[in-house]
């Protein structure tokens, strides 16, 4: 299979020929379940629970030793995954909160929806994470330069704060918004550009392979080429997949990108 491109098929079949041990990122974004479209509806939640479990078997013996893997869904579907992948012998570090501002339910007996997770596992103890690569504002422009913490001079760092693990990030949805409604998108659900690449940031280096299942929008594959990594994916859906292709067709690749096969 050649790398830089997406290919049209099931994830399940794709994963059975991609070569083992060779992904050192996989950023998954799978259907959720929520009935949404054709492709966002099992016919019951075991159901959506085995198709998970069964790509998750597949996508494991791809990984590197030192490969990360970040797997978005909602609260609920994630403390069943998360189960999951610990018990394959994945590596929990982080239950991300990803704060979305779009939260659309006017329901009046439970909390408004307003947030995703996203699961941050690895295969082992050795593994790529860069936090210079995604410090954060400093919440406050009064923080203190040589103020006494735990009995020490603490200096801020000229670059940020170190990420937490609360993301705050507008959604597609929320910018989209125009006197309070949603333009059409072609995707329903795509992914910010900027969450994205915090991720590839974090957890890769240049000239990584990122897996890109579930391609979507095309978001992860337009964000390696931005970054200096190298991608490989899926997307099932036919027009989803031309338009991946149009995208990237636009998009030179950078010229340090080390070509492969």
């Amino acid at each position: 299979m050649n790398i830089d491109t997406i290919y049209q098929d099931d994830c399940r079949v794709f994963l059975s020929c991609l070569k083992d041990s060779s992904i050192d990122l996989a950023i998954a974004d799978p259907p959720y379940n929520m009935r949404k479209a054709n492709w966002d509806t099992f016919s019951s939640f075991d159901n959506y629970l085995a198709f998970m479990r069964e790509w998750i078997d597949l996508l494991i013996p791809k990984l590197k030793p030192t490969a990360s893997i970040y797997l978005f869904n909602t609260p609920y579907n994630n403390a069943f995954v998360l189960q999951y992948l610990t018990k394959q012998g994945l590596l929990f570090r982080n239950w991300i909160t990803w704060y979305k501002k779009d939260g659309f339910c006017a329901s009046q007996k439970r909390y408004i929806n307003n947030q995703e997770t996203i699961l941050f596992f690895t295969v082992s103890n050795q593994y790529v994470f860069n936090p210079d690569a995604i410090r954060q504002a400093y919440l406050s422009n009064r923080v203190k330069c040589g103020v006494l913490k735990n009995g020490k001079r603490w200096f801020p760092n000229e670059n940020g704060k170190l990420c937490t693990d609360v993301w705050e990030i507008s959604s597609e949805r929320h910018k989209n918004k125009v006197n309070g409604k949603t333009t059409k998108m072609l995707h329903i659900t795509p992914k910010p550009t900027e969450l994205i690449e915090r991720i590839i940031k974090a957890s890769s280096k240049p000239n990584d392979l990122v897996l890109d299942l579930f391609s979507g929008s095309g978001t992860t594959a337009t964000s390696c080429l931005a970054l200096n990594r190298h991608f490989i994916g899926c997307e099932n859906d036919a027009v989803y997949y031309e338009a991946i292709q149009h995208k990237l067709q636009t998009i030179p690749p950078p010229n340090n990108l080390l070509g492969g096969g």
